[in-house]
């Protein structure tokens, strides 16, 4: 059986911040790839007060089995005390771009 691979979100507050991570999660093998999606806005209630904030999304691609490690690179480099880093899995996919993934996030 083949290794399962996710997805995971994470908001970040800007661009830059998001390239950041991005590119040292990419760099690193911890991600096959990287999507910075700007123009998020996001409303939420923090320390309770509700906040109205841009951000950007950054969407990574990986193997379940790496999760743990891409989430500690993230807190390390995030500027967010309580980053959101989420995980959901790949239930079913084009499979030579799961095996790129795969591949790109080997040792």
């Amino acid at each position: 059986m083949a290794e399962v691979c996710c997805v995971v979100f994470v908001t970040v507050a800007s661009r830059e911040e998001g390239e950041k991570i991005a590119d040292a999660l990419v760099g690193e093998r911890l991600a096959a790839c990287c999507n910075l999606a700007p123009g998020l806005f996001s409303v939420y209630r923090w320390k309770g007060k509700i906040h109205r904030e841009p951000e950007v999304l950054l969407i990574a691609k990986t193997r379940h089995e790496l999760f743990e490690k891409l989430r500690e690179r993230v807190i390390a480099l995030h500027s967010y005390e309580v980053p959101e880093i989420v995980a959901l899995p790949i239930v079913a996919g084009h499979e030579p771009y799961l095996d790129w993934i795969r591949r790109e996030t080997a040792p």
